[in-house]
């Protein structure tokens, strides 16, 4: 009898087995795939985005299908460099292990279509900005980009005519000159500041940095009269062309709780041997209040190895962030944590750097010259940017206390 039993669960298990088999075999696009491509794709992969193709529909995408899966297996795509031991992020891009398990059944398949009807509504978005329609645009004037050379950065000012003071839900910069683009940092020039007003960032974006889009409650202020201040750094790629950057706002509908500021913790004053191979640099920012970190964007050049947040409390306990062990300059993430990061006064960031001057490091200029700091890709740079906001009301000015060394 038992042994009748043994017999009837082991059957059942292989049935189930054999099911399973066989629906990995009935994964289709339209049902299976690209409600995935949609939620995790579609924001970069189509017309008119920084990804080379689009994958919208299934006559884009059927091409692809091999190498797609390639880089979805491999955790290439869609990108994400955070360690996943260390920290929970609101902006994960990371595919979940189906989903990852779909492609691959999918692609294994045969990469079938399946019943159209079965389609998903595609994701809208609105042409050119993926923040959604923008309440206000700003733009520099047309730029002409020579097709070699060295282009100095070019900083612009520009005026917003704002008569009120504006709190800023959500930021984007877009360049039609993209393809020659290294990066973009708005600054706020305020009234009564002159110069540059790099003490006061209101957003940027490098190669793969998304938009920033902060939660309700949360906001950048603009006070009225401010100027923008583009900082443009222009990289000639063989082929003369044209810029205009515009910067595109999305201002708060409700009432601001925590007034935003974005601070460099730098160090500029490394030196990179030849060759090396894991060169070590480390910058720090020590709170002057207490107050929570809301962002996080390691900066590095084509030597960038890796990259480390840690936060020190003034009793000396240390609890690492954020880790990237494997920095891409390609793809410059942002890293938002599901909740804000408390950090008390006298508590302080600690930012760990590697940079690989070796020949191992296939994107290496030049492996043996010294490397100082500096705004070329081929020099390099070590900023750990935060994204943060002191623990009191939002007040008249924009100051946030906090010191870098």
């Amino acid at each position: 009898m038992k042994r009748t039993v043994l017999v009837l669960i082991l059957a059942a298990a292989a049935g189930l087995a054999l099911n399973s088999v066989g629906s990995a075999r009935e994964v289709t696009f339209s049902k299976d795939v690209a409600p995935i491509l949609y939620k995790s794709c579609a924001e970069c992969h189509r017309a008119g985005e920084i990804a080379p193709m689009s994958l919208m529909t299934y006559k884009e995408v059927r091409p692809w299908a091999k190498s797609i899966r390639e880089k979805v297996v491999g955790g290439e795509m869609p990108p994400w460099h955070a360690d996943p031991n260390f920290g929970k992020w609101r902006n994960d891009r990371r595919l979940s292990e189906a989903e990852i398990n779909t492609i691959k059944a999918w692609v294994d398949g045969g990469s079938k279509e399946g019943d159209p009807k079965e389609l998903p509504a595609a994701p809208t978005f609105v042409q050119g900005w993926s923040i959604g329609k923008p309440d206000v645009v700003i733009s520099i004037p047309e730029q002409a980009i020579p097709a070699d050379g060295v282009v100095p950065y070019q900083y612009l000012t520009i005026p917003t005519n704002f008569t009120e003071d504006k709190w800023v839900a959500a930021v984007e910069i877009r360049s039609t000159g993209r393809a020659a683009m290294h990066h973009v940092i708005v600054f706020l020039q305020e009234p009564g500041q002159t110069g540059r007003a790099e003490g006061n960032l209101l957003t940027g974006t490098a190669p793969g940095e998304p938009p920033a889009v902060y939660r309700e409650g949360f906001g950048k202020k603009i006070v009225a009269g401010t100027k923008f201040v583009f900082q443009m750094h222009y990289t000639p790629n063989g082929v003369a062309t044209r810029d205009v950057t515009s910067v595109g706002l999305i201002f708060n509908k409700t009432p601001v709780k925590h007034q935003l500021f974005t601070r460099p913790v730098l160090n500029n004053r490394f030196v990179i041997p030849p060759g090396a191979g894991a060169h070590e640099v480390k910058s720090t920012y020590t709170f002057q209040q207490p107050g929570h970190i809301v962002g996080f964007m390691p900066h590095m050049h084509l030597r960038g190895k890796d990259f480390k947040y840690t936060l020190v409390s003034p009793e000396g306990q240390e609890t690492v962030l954020l880790s990237v062990p494997r920095y891409d300059f390609n793809w410059q993430n942002d890293y938002v944590p599901v909740e804000p990061i408390a950090v008390v006064k006298g508590g302080r960031i600690d930012c760990l750097a590697h940079f690989d001057n070796s020949s191992v490091n296939k994107y290496n200029p030049d492996p043996t010259k010294e490397v100082k700091w500096g705004d070329q890709t081929w020099e390099e740079m070590m900023i750990g940017w935060i994204t943060l906001y002191n623990d009191v009301a939002p007040g008249p000015g924009s100051t946030s206390t906090g010191s870098t060394r």
